[in-house]
Parts: C-alpha cells; structure tokens; sequence
C-alpha cells in the first residue's frame, strides 16, 4: 500500500487539476455569494475548506466512508458548481447503488482498484474495473455503484461534482428505509411482505 504520505501528495494533486466541466448550477450575477448571516468582512479564510486535514494523520477507516465538501460543509461553494468528495473504501466495501439528480461525478481512483457501474434508461448496465489513475463518468441522476473487490487492500477515490450539491438518493435507503408501504414494495418486488420486512430489518441493523 501507498505510504500517506505519497497518497494525500496525488490528493493534492486531484484537487489541483481535476475539473467539471458539465456545471449544473444556475449562473449567478456576482463572483461569489456570501452567506447573509455571516457577519464582518470575508477574507482568504471564507474561501478555504480545512475539513479534509482530519484525513492526513487518521487511520483508514474500517468501514466505507465518504467525507463531502459540498455547499454545505463549504458555503464559499454556493454559485461555484463544483464540489468534491473522498471515498474511503475498506476491502471488500461498497458505496451503494445511488444517483446524484443535480451533478454527474468524475471519479477518479487514487489507490487501490474499484469495480463501478451504471444503468441507463434503458436499463443497460456499464461496469468497468479501475485501477489506480483511471478515471470513470458517472452521467448525471443515473443509479450508480462503487466496489473494492479485492480481499487484502483498500482503495481510495476522489469525486467531483458539476454542482455545489449534488444531492444524494440512495436506493436501499429510499425504498427500505421510508415509509412506502410493505405491501406496495412486495408488489412491486414480486415477494411477500415478510421478505421486505426482513430487508428492513436488515439495513436499519
């Protein structure tokens, strides 16, 4: 594995080149908003986002983790169409199917190897194993994966997002972990109502 300090030396280098050009935001009409409830002058500091340095110096997680500066984390980004996040995948981990409905998202794999994938609307599945500087386009509010297939080492990537907020829609989340009724999604599935119980159960272990 990669020592720390030769992975977050090709961090800083992603985030020095990598951009989107596919911008989902509307324009706006100044260089940049600030927040109306930030008081004072803004400064460099308004425009910095240090929320990443907790990643230099920590071990690698145990399970999948992603670490966002979106507009959210970061509000210098509102208006900017861009954001980033880095995914920490452990071996054998998985960044669930999902779709980001206001971005498409540039992945790029800065250690390790991840499986990834995408359907379309017509339902056709692209998959693609990614080995270390390659780089994969996610189109924009399609259903998506990541997985680190590989039993003994980590993989670590870094997106970036045509928007300031991407938005997140996880597919077992919003149909397991909401209210649609049993009955509609044993329906839907072509199974019993006790087989969505148990997929409930499941993920909100």
């Amino acid at each position: 594995m990669a020592s720390k300090l030769k992975m977050f030396t090709s961090l800083a280098i992603v985030f020095a080149t990598l951009t989107i050009s596919m911008a989902g935001d509307p324009d706006i009409l100044t260089d940049f908003i600030v927040p109306p409830n930030l008081g004072g002058p803004i400064d460099g500091n308004f425009f910095t986002f240090t929320g990443m340095r907790s990643l230099v110096r920590a071990p690698f997680p145990a399970t999948f983790k992603v670490t966002k500066a979106s507009m959210a984390e970061f509000p210098a980004l509102n208006g900017q169409s861009v954001s980033y996040a880095i995914l920490q995948f452990p071996s054998g981990t998985v960044n669930p199917p999902h779709s980001h409905p206001r971005a498409s998202e540039l992945l790029f794999v800065l250690m390790g190897s991840l499986q990834v994938g995408f359907v379309d609307t017509t339902n056709k599945l692209f998959t693609q194993t990614l080995q270390q500087g390659d780089i994969f386009v996610f189109p924009k509010g399609l259903v998506h994966f990541q997985f680190n297939s590989d039993a003994k080492n980590p993989a670590l990537a870094v997106s970036g997002f045509g928007s300031a907020s991407a938005g997140i829609v996880s597919v077992p989340n919003t149909l397991f972990n909401t209210t649609i009724d049993d009955q509609i999604l044993a329906l839907s599935f072509k199974t019993d109502v006790a087989t969505i119980q148990k997929i409930k159960a499941g993920l909100s272990g």
